[in-house]
């Protein structure tokens, strides 16, 4: 039997604004669980969580890392995220099998952009969600602001629960369900004290607040509340749970992670509060569709995440959707149609792996070295029941790869298929026309960090640079013109004679007419004018490809002994020459639609940045997704788009999307095209 039943299972995503504490949280959490022996720190690298090497580097989380640690029979699966916006894909993840979410806020800083994109992935997700307000050591953290910001910026669910009375060194605290408050010292320890007269109207004003909002959870309550009764602390614990788990409460705690303030708290509230896997009662399927959580059932697993490790090999994580996986067991993977073994069955504590015999429906685990499973993909032992996988944003923002070395070159085909399988918001492309290895990521630091990674887990040295874009030439104005090959050096010569007409296009390449009449030009021959002329397309008049292209042969000549295929292919490139000399050819680049998001009062913003681009706004919507969002719709050429998702972030700090889509090819203004021409010769 597995060491904890699905109702002892709670599994939470730590969520918030880079800097607010969520690694010093799940640190601490562990610290007071007795998981681990030593208090971790960010800023010496040495934390449970942040154990890849680059992380430690930078100094910040770049994945979602699960962490599990009991505490009063109760397991706790967390699950720390990055909160650094070029790594959301790890963020979409850890809600996907996360049943709560808690979001650390800076006491000091307040409500961020970062907390308003905690609070929307953990609405998408559908969990349920709590605030976190992290360093009330700091003098400057003012817990009555931040909470009036919370409430203000995310509604009447929120409400107090745990609040603060005195903040910086001297810190006492107050738990408005018992109504005790609690003083704590520099090592975390606390002392429950007696309140003070200016405590008990501070806890009051609050605990009117937490008590309407228990109230709004049964008609029980409600009477009470308006008849001025008291309640238990029996009825408060029960409305919270079941308030929370509704979603109409969204409990706000404090305390300070580095000196352990409020942790305790903390984990109370997840053990006796927070839900079990089984209180949504229903997942979804790949389309859509409720399917029910059995833990009795037949084990079937949906696997989140995938890591390439060097050493232990894939590692793929897994949280166990229906009835409990025991070890060896032989589970089918329902996108590939392979048979996995789980041979070896693992809990994650950071990179501590602990094996287990049995996982709990609703438990959060790891296999290693499955073959044929990537991450989204559904194992079951019967049935076909896929379930909904996690949605990435889409990647846009492009560099290429250029490796230092040739050793580099031959590996690095590979190395990116290792990391495409763990990281799926980003996108490889091997550019034929550019020749150039393109990798597609969330931001620099994302596609930057994966650099460093190529190096340090595969040895391959890789430099990023700015890709060149796919221009293409058409010609503008009909031509009449001939190609004549003629060489005689001695024994049979060369000749080839063509008549052509050549006018732009209708479709993407060359269309091809044989107009001969008479056998000016030998029926053998004629494919090998189309082909002499196909080859030639391949570059225009400065250098890049030719399309739309329409080239009409109706003369030509021939010599019954000289003459030949290369011949005529030879004196179709002399006439193709000839045309671009004459037909006054444009460069075209690629252009797209572009659909903008962003907050109403950035649209203007938003527009006027598009003009500088070369866009044209084609109109704009309301978002149907968010309510005080507008989406602008525009067309734009995809050079004026390379750091597109910087400057958006930028513009909107972090609030805006966009989705971009090239649609075809159109004529570079003239003063556009020289510059391009300038930098292509050079």
């Amino acid at each position: 039997m597995a060491d904890f039943n699905t109702k002892q299972i709670r599994n939470l995503a730590l969520l918030g604004h880079s800097g607010c504490g969520k690694t010093s949280l799940a640190e601490a959490m562990l610290y007071v669980t007795k998981s681990i022996d030593r208090l971790g720190n960010t800023t010496q690298g040495n934390t449970t969580c942040d154990y890849d090497p680059e992380a430690k580097a930078r100094g910040f989380s770049l994945a979602a890392t699960p962490a599990y640690m009991t505490w009063k029979d109760t397991k706790i699966n967390v699950i720390d995220t990055p909160g650094f916006l070029d790594f959301t894909g790890e963020v979409k993840q850890a809600v996907r099998v996360a049943d709560a979410a808690v979001i650390c806020v800076d006491g000091k800083s307040g409500v961020e952009v970062g907390t308003e994109l905690a609070w929307d992935n953990a609405c998408a997700a559908g969990i349920p969600r709590a605030f976190f307000v992290n360093k009330c050591d700091d003098d400057e953290t003012k817990f009555g602001r931040v909470f009036r910001q919370l409430h203000a910026t995310f509604g009447v669910s929120v409400c107090p629960v745990f609040i603060p009375v005195e903040t910086g060194k001297d810190v006492t605290m107050i738990d408005l369900i018992d109504m005790k408050a609690f003083k704590y010292d520099q090592n975390g320890k606390r002392t429950e004290i007696a309140m003070r007269i200016g405590w008990e109207h501070t806890a009051a004003e609050y605990k009117d607040a937490l008590n309407e909002a228990l109230a709004g959870t049964s008609d029980e309550l409600m009477e009470k509340f308006f008849e001025g009764e008291s309640f238990t602390k029996e009825e408060s614990v029960e409305a919270l749970h079941n308030g929370i788990i509704e979603g109409t409460i969204v409990p706000v705690y404090c305390g300070s992670a580095i000196h352990l303030w409020g942790v305790v708290a903390m984990l109370d509230a997840i053990a006796g509060s927070f839900p079990r896997p089984t209180a949504r009662k229903t997942e979804k399927d790949a389309n859509g569709k409720p399917v029910a959580i059995d833990p009795e059932g037949d084990p079937a697993l949906f696997v989140y995440k995938t890591i390439a490790d060097p050493f232990v090999g894939k590692m793929t994580f897994f949280k166990v959707m229906t009835g409990v996986l025991r070890r060896d067991a032989a589970l089918r993977n329902l996108r590939s149609g392979a048979m996995e073994k789980m041979a070896r069955i693992y809990i994650m504590r950071g990179k501590e792996q602990t094996e287990v015999d049995e996982l709990a429906c609703g438990d959060l685990g790891m296999v290693a070295k499955l073959t044929a499973t990537n991450t989204n993909d559904t194992l079951s032992a019967s049935g076909d029941t896929a379930y909904a996988p996690v949605k990435y944003p889409t990647p846009y923002l492009c560099r290429a790869l250029v490796p230092e070395s040739a050793k580099d070159d031959s590996k690095i085909s590979q190395s990116i298929a290792r990391m495409l399988e763990e990281d799926l918001t980003l996108r490889f492309e091997n550019n034929p026309e550019t020749r150039q290895m393109l990798i597609y990521g969330i931001g620099d630091m994302h596609l930057a960090v994966i650099a460093s990674r190529l190096k340090s887990r595969f040895g391959v040295n890789v430099r990023l640079e700015e890709p060149k874009i796919a221009y293409r030439e058409m010609i503008t104005k009909s031509c009449d013109v001939e190609g004549k090959h003629k060489k005689q050096n001695g024994g049979s010569g060369q000749y080839g004679h063509v008549k052509i007409r050549f006018m732009p296009g209708d479709e993407e390449g060359l269309t091809f007419v044989d107009a001969t009449v008479g056998g000016s030009v030998p029926k053998n021959f004629i494919p090998a004018v189309e082909k002499g002329l196909q080859d030639a397309m391949q570059k225009g008049a400065v250098g890049f490809p030719l399309v739309r292209l329409k080239a009409e042969l109706y003369d030509g000549s021939y010599h019954a002994v000289d003459s030949d295929e290369l011949s005529f292919k030879t004196a179709a490139n002399l006439a193709y020459k000839k045309c671009l000399e004459l037909s006054a050819p444009v460069l075209l680049e690629p252009v797209g639609e572009l659909s903008v998001t962003v907050p109403e009062s950035l649209v203007g913003d938003v527009m006027g940045d598009l003009n500088k681009r070369r866009g044209s706004v084609m109109g704009m919507s309301p978002c149907e997704e968010k309510s005080g969002y507008t989406t602008v719709q525009a067309t734009a050429p995809k050079s004026e788009l390379s750091d597109y998702p910087i400057s958006l972030r930028a513009m909107t700090q972090g609030r805006g999307w966009f989705d971009y889509t090239v649609t075809g090819y159109d004529v570079v203004p003239g003063n556009v095209a020289a510059k391009v021409i300038a930098v292509y010769n050079k």
